[in-house]
């Protein structure tokens, strides 16, 4: 775990509600005063006696906070995820008992609170490590025997569930689209409660009107947006700008109604799940948990940060820096990206046991109940290609980026949002392979 620092926002901190005044703080380094708040909220939430609150300084919390603490009896964790605009949000949140009804692996916490602004999960403090601490170490390796048990333990829980995704499958509504708390992940961070027809939200936050500074090239939005992108000698169809006008369009709730939706956590990326001895994997952190997820984005979090995120690039900026190059050069109205940049074989092997595990076979079925929407294909590849850009500010600079990192960032984005000009790529034939047609 790193140490790093952002600037606060420019909300006042006074009209900041708990978790997300905490987050600020700690985001900003200030360790100790966002402790204060958190050991504040335990007490008043659940009556807890709490001493000795730690903030972890994690590299995975890109939008969440977590730490430890103590009570007279017990050694506890907490963890929270916190969103923009979390006051005026409905709905249930960190529904672990529905994850474990339905059959799947997931720990209990002691304690929550699902009060907007002051949502958090108070577990028993486990020793055992994150699965997205194990996977790391295999980063660079190509030691396919070191490989083997965690693979194993990847299989295992694909097919708890490829059991319950097929299970619970069923026709969603309208209403029950636009009430699942999924698309706070994805649709929702591209709207401006103030002006809900228009993009805005991280988009206009993180990018319009912003400079970006590549290596070997420096943007303006205006530019950068209207861009084709070509990475490693692939064009892509699709510009910056025209992925997200899509996403703001396509990935609306209410264009989910009629397809199938199924009980999902949503969020259980490897930093979400415990790698138990014997190799037995347990989700945590249901933030985001539902009866009617849609099936499409149900496995779209984790299908980007355990493959496409890594290795280094998103959650370890300075080392990715270290570790790779980078080159952009503007040629006409095309931005030509070279990169030595590529998921690592680990990363291939998760994503291959996504691939027919989990996304073949539930894809089929909903072609086979007639519940598959059309531009699945579409709709699939804006949401990944939301998953990179809204989760964090990919500019150089803004956040840890540097330029060499930001610019892997957007040749990610754009090689998972937009299909290429000719031929294919890693991400095409992901999606071929899973087509049911």
């Amino acid at each position: 775990m790193s140490k790093r620092a952002f600037p606060l926002s420019n909300i006042p901190e006074s009209e900041l509600l708990p978790t997300a005044r905490a987050r600020e703080l700690a985001r900003a380094g200030r360790y100790e005063e966002a402790a204060g708040i958190i050991a504040v909220l335990l007490r008043d939430r659940f009556g807890l006696k709490v001493r000795q609150v730690r903030i972890n300084a994690d590299i995975y919390s890109l939008n969440s906070l977590n730490g430890t603490f103590e009570t007279d009896s017990q050694a506890l964790f907490f963890k929270f995820h916190q969103e923009e605009n979390e006051s005026t949000m409905a709905g249930e949140y960190y529904r672990a008992e529905l994850l474990a009804d339905a059959g799947l692996p997931v720990d209990r916490p002691l304690h929550a609170s699902t009060e907007p602004g002051q949502q958090i999960l108070v577990y028993r403090r486990r020793h055992e490590r994150r699965f997205a601490d194990v996977v790391r170490e295999l980063d660079f390796s190509e030691d396919v025997r070191a490989m083997e048990p965690v693979l194993a333990a990847e299989r295992r829980l694909n097919e708890q569930l490829i059991r319950v995704y097929l299970r619970t499958l069923h026709p969603v509504s309208a209403a029950q689209c636009a009430a699942d708390p999924i698309h706070r992940l994805f649709h929702e961070r591209l709207v401006d409660p103030a002006r809900p027809g228009e993009l805005g939200g991280r988009f206009a936050q993180f990018y319009r009107d912003r400079v970006f500074a590549f290596p070997g090239e420096t943007l303006n939005w205006q530019d950068l947006s209207r861009l084709r992108i070509e990475v490693n000698g692939i064009a892509y169809r699709d510009t910056l700008g025209d992925l997200f006008e899509s996403a703001f369009q396509q990935l609306e709730p209410p264009r989910f109604a009629g397809s199938g939706g199924v009980t999902a956590h949503g969020d259980a990326h490897n930093a979400n799940v415990w790698y138990e001895q014997g190799g037995r994997l347990v989700m945590f952190d249901p933030a985001f948990a539902g009866l009617h997820v849609p099936a499409l984005l149900a496995e779209v979090k984790t299908t980007f940060h355990n493959v496409f995120a890594h290795p280094l690039w998103l959650y370890d900026p300075p080392a990715a820096t270290a570790r790779f190059t980078a080159n952009a050069r503007r040629n006409g109205d095309l931005l030509q990206i070279e990169t030595d940049w590529r998921p690592g074989l680990v990363r291939l092997e998760l994503l291959a046991l996504k691939r027919d595990i989990v996304w073949r076979p539930l894809l089929r079925e909903l072609a086979a109940r007639r519940l598959m929407l059309a531009n699945w294909r579409q709709m699939l590849r804006l949401a990944l290609f939301l998953c990179p850009t809204l989760v964090m500010n990919l500019r150089g600079g803004a956040t840890t980026h540097s330029p060499v990192s930001s610019v892997i960032g957007f040749a990610v984005a754009v090689m998972i949002g937009s299909e290429p000009v000719s031929g294919g790529d890693a991400v095409s034939d992901f999606l071929d392979a899973i087509d049911p047609s």
